[in-house]
């Protein structure tokens, strides 16, 4: 059993990360799209907002997407998910590259972050039924550097990339092959749950909302599903808190990368490089938050969220007000600083806090709730932020999103508040 837990973690934590170059290679290409634009007879600041809203209605997708593909892995499995996710996104990113124009990009872009949704709520249904609540933390923890190691290996590896002269095309055909090699060893070795090799499952949260019944892997109703989850208060405000916390890791996703020639006069493959820093210093979070809240008891979870939105509020409005001038180590440690201590925090949401609430029956359903409000709150990451910075510059995006940090930390306040006073879970 521990072995095969260990075989399912590493299995979870590669495709994930091979997701992510089918991910953020569009975030580290955006100056080379932006140049293929102005080529066609867009201005720079046109073709941004164009992309930029390409961006967002590609969140748009993985929103509308979590809302549904949660509950599909509830009730056909987690498995499933994920391989139609891995690839169905090796498809549209074939179809990216081999576009050239605002139009195929936009259905291309749409359609990968659609199929790229059914992936992380399936995993949360596996990882929900290999592991016990007791390590939710931890695993989840776990899976989660996948789009935080991962993310930062995948940027580093298509800076490079870029460096070796790759172009923007190249990068996407290199990234849906690699993505693709994953997806057929997925396929040959990755288990829905311990009953494939004759063991156990282990034991879910006993507090979720649905009581006992939530020990159970299928509900038995899409109203039985549904209707706990969406009239608890804790389950509501957690999703506040995706609300916000999946704007600010969007906008960090998709804009350090252009962020750093633009402001800081760094080279494209710098900048890609020193993009990967935001993820690398978030695994690194989410590691350690994941270890203290599964020691931490109740109420852990929400001190450690609100302890990390408070302090990104603090830095967020150092870097939309200090003058840097020609310096440009500070503002990438802080961009870094921010993953740091904001992606721990976020890494509960989608992860050990929705099996907290969903238990076996209805984990990956929360989840996908959970991340479809936040990401379309994430929605504004794209068009929105293209707009602010064409017309306030880095430093009003900066201040901005320093607002979005406190009030989030409101909602962190109101979350802790609940757990310590022993808010039931289920309505």
């Amino acid at each position: 059993m521990r072995r095969w837990q260990v075989v399912t973690l590493g299995l979870l934590v590669l495709l994930y990360s091979a997701c992510y170059l089918c991910r953020s290679n569009y975030s580290v290409t955006l100056s080379l799209l932006q140049d293929t634009l102005v080529e066609q007879g867009y201005s720079p600041g046109d073709a941004q907002v164009r992309l930029g809203s390409i961006a967002s209605l590609g969140v748009l997708a993985y929103a509308i997407g979590k809302f549904f593909t949660g509950s599909l892995a509830d009730f056909l499995g987690g498995r499933r998910n994920i391989l139609f996710g891995m690839f169905g996104s090796v498809a549209f990113t074939v179809l990216f590259a081999l576009g050239g124009a605002v139009p195929l990009f936009t259905l291309a872009w749409f359609g990968n972050r659609l199929v790229q949704s059914f992936v992380w709520t399936g995993m949360v249904k596996v990882t929900g039924r290999w592991f016990s609540f007791g390590t939710y933390g931890t695993a989840m923890g776990i899976v989660s550097l996948s789009y935080l190691f991962g993310d930062a290996a995948a940027r580093r590896f298509m800076g490079w990339l870029l460096a070796a002269g790759l172009g923007w095309r190249g990068v996407f055909f290199v990234a849906g092959g690699v993505l693709l090699t994953v997806a057929v060893a997925c396929a040959l070795w990755l288990r829905e749950s311990p009953r494939a090799i004759g063991e156990v499952e282990p034991r879910a949260n006993p507090g979720n909302v649905f009581g006992e019944g939530g020990q159970v892997d299928t509900p038995p109703s899409v109203r039985e599903l549904l209707v706990p989850l969406l009239t608890s208060p804790v389950f509501l405000v957690v999703c506040f808190l995706s609300l916000g916390l999946t704007l600010l890791r969007e906008t960090f996703n998709t804009w350090s990368a252009f962020y750093f020639p633009d402001a800081l006069a760094l080279s494209k493959a710098e900048a890609a490089n020193r993009s990967a820093l935001f993820p690398l210093l978030g695994g690194v979070s989410v590691i350690v938050a994941g270890w203290v809240s599964d020691r931490l008891g109740q109420g852990g979870r929400a001190a450690v969220i609100f302890l990390g939105c408070a302090t990104t509020a603090v830095v967020l409005f150092v870097l939309g007000r200090a003058d840097f001038g020609t310096a440009t180590l500070l503002p990438v440690a802080l961009v870094a600083l921010v993953g740091f201590l904001m992606i721990g925090p976020y890494s509960y949401l989608a992860g050990a806090i929705s099996l907290d609430l969903g238990g076996k029956r209805g984990g990956a359903t929360a989840c996908g709730v959970i991340d479809g409000v936040g990401y379309l709150g994430a929605m504004a990451a794209g068009d929105t932020v293209a707009r602010v910075t064409r017309d306030y510059g880095w430093s009003g995006t900066f201040q901005t999103l320093a607002a979005v940090a406190v009030l989030t930390s409101a909602g962190a306040a109101l979350f802790f508040m609940m757990q310590r006073s022993g808010a039931k879970l289920q309505p």
